[in-house]
């Protein structure tokens, strides 16, 4: 190789970077200590930007296209470095490529419950995870968290960092959306939409943009999970235990006109008694019944006058009983 070879060979001609990755989000152009000529043909691709640094100050910025690096294309540059002339000579400066495409399919999750504050139950412990997705549409700011040093940036190392933002305010952001924890799993995506911001205020610092927000799944502590199972089961079974209790007083009124000795036992508020119990639990006739302790025991009372006549059995006047206890 001849001097003049040698001499040629160590200016940069042409700067681009063709990336074979899906997770590269920040990479340095390897110029190996060699300058660059000026006229050089910089070409950026679509879904990056190219960033040039002189000695750790931001320099000029350029979208997708090729562009031809001269003074009159470079005027951010050319005042860092005090060309106040036209300037032919090879020159040294960094260049970045950032992409700025969207990484889709992030993870986060909780790996410790948070506390929410929950207009019902005041505060629960919940854990839960989901995906989100991201793109960068400030270089600058982006270049001056996540680069440093470093030539080759990931998504990896930048989602780890995100991760931790989105469980810290998490709890917060719940407790804004006025959501009660017993209607988290029917509204993913309305609480989804609404922590966005949440996050995006955190996100702004580092000049990236959140795309999607989903959360895939909310698990709360066990005590809560089975007091919603219960909950679900009694909704189940309400409409069916008002038909038992009106089939029950049916057979109690058939049994009382076959024994007439029991109706006179009972007497009339046996009667009365057993309208009560064939009303619905949550009929508003039979509120002030269920508010009036006095009330109730005398339906005990009742009760067990009925069981000692025949009219109940064992089993009908215990599992009366243990409702009306239920309410006192």
């Amino acid at each position: 190789m001849g001097l003049f070879n040698f001499i040629t060979n160590e200016f940069i001609e042409v700067i681009d970077w063709v990336d074979e990755t899906n997770d590269t989000v920040i990479y340095k152009f390897p110029d190996k200590g060699n300058k660059i000529k000026n006229g050089a043909q910089l070409t950026v691709r679509e879904s990056q930007v190219a960033v040039l640094m002189n000695e750790g100050e931001f320099g000029d910025v350029y979208i997708p296209g090729r562009h031809e690096l001269t003074t009159a294309n470079m005027p951010v540059i050319t005042t860092l470095k005090s060309w106040k002339y036209l300037f032919n000579s090879p020159f040294k400066v960094d260049v970045y490529f950032i992409s700025t495409r969207q990484f889709t399919n992030l993870k986060w999750g909780t790996s410790n419950p948070v506390i929410m504050r929950d207009p019902q139950l005041q505060q629960v412990r919940l854990r839960s995870f989901g995906t989100y997705t991201i793109r960068v549409v400030d270089p600058k700011k982006f270049i001056t968290q996540f680069a440093g040093t470093n030539s080759l940036v990931r998504i990896e190392d930048v989602s780890e960092q995100l991760r931790n933002t989105i469980i810290s305010k998490l709890s917060e952001g719940l407790a804004e959306t006025g959501v009660s924890v017993f209607d988290l799993a029917s509204k993913y995506t309305e609480i989804g939409d609404k922590l966005k911001p949440v996050f995006q205020a955190e996100f702004d610092t580092w000049g990236i943009e959140i795309g999607k927000f989903y959360i895939e799944n909310v698990t709360l502590p066990d005590e809560v999970e089975k007091m919603l199972d219960k909950t679900t089961e009694l909704n189940m079974m309400g409409g069916q235990l008002n038909q038992f209790n009106q089939m029950q007083g049916g057979i109690a009124l058939e049994k009382m006109a076959a024994n007439p000795g029991a109706a006179s036992t009972a007497g009339i508020g046996a009667g009365v008694l057993l309208t009560n119990l064939m009303q619905p639990q949550n009929n508003a006739a039979a509120a002030p019944v269920a508010e009036d302790k006095q009330k109730m025991l005398d339906m005990l009372k009742q009760l067990s006058d009925l069981k000692t006549a025949g009219v109940l059995t064992e089993d009908e006047f215990n599992k009366k009983k243990a409702e009306i206890l239920a309410k006192l």
